[in-house]
């Protein structure tokens, strides 16, 4: 009978042990996906005063471009990562079109304020970037916890799936060079 008690008292000891570690790499996980949404918004805040910019240059471009800005739905932890990817992809193409504006005009183009804005805006990809490896670390170090045997097993009995990761997005492999 005591063997039994120990070995009942073991296993819930167990259990209550990969529950919390689970727990804990989980909200890894919706902090790092945080940390990219405030990267992300950042880069927002810039991409709009660039677009403020634009407004004296092209009314059409400026709309265009605050339509974009428009798309824009913050991250956070509750966020997914069709939702960080989808984020990204507009934030692309909002820059892509600053630039090809910025190349209309030359004058555009050589102002302080634009050259000091797409400066920061190529640190807040830098800072993205690294909040996105972070991601994808703690994605890989959840996704080990909940496939390994036996923690699979808790994993599956409290409901807890393996995360997907963040992809690169393609197109910036097309983006046009930020340096002025």
């Amino acid at each position: 009978m005591l063997i039994a008690i120990i070995i009942i008292v073991l296993l819930v000891i167990w259990v209550i042990s990969v529950q919390r570690r689970l727990v804990s790499k989980e909200e890894l996980c919706k902090n790092a996906l945080s940390q990219i949404g405030v990267q992300q918004a950042s880069r927002w805040d810039a991409l709009t005063a660039l677009a403020d910019m634009t407004k004296s240059y092209s009314e059409y471009e400026y709309k265009a471009l605050r339509d974009v800005i428009a798309q824009r739905h913050p991250i956070n932890s509750s966020s997914t990562v069709a939702d960080a990817n989808a984020q990204e992809g507009l934030l692309t193409n909002a820059l892509s079109r600053i630039i090809a504006i910025g190349e209309q005009y030359p004058e555009l183009k050589a102002s302080e304020t634009y050259v000091k804005t797409m400066d920061s805006i190529n640190l807040y990809e830098n800072q993205v970037r690294t909040s996105r490896m972070v991601f994808n670390d703690s994605v890989t170090n959840f996704n080990r916890l909940v496939r390994q045997f036996p923690n699979s097993l808790i994993a599956g009995l409290l409901g807890f799936s393996v995360k997907d990761y963040l992809v690169e997005n393609q197109g910036k492999e097309q983006m046009p060079s930020m340096k002025i």
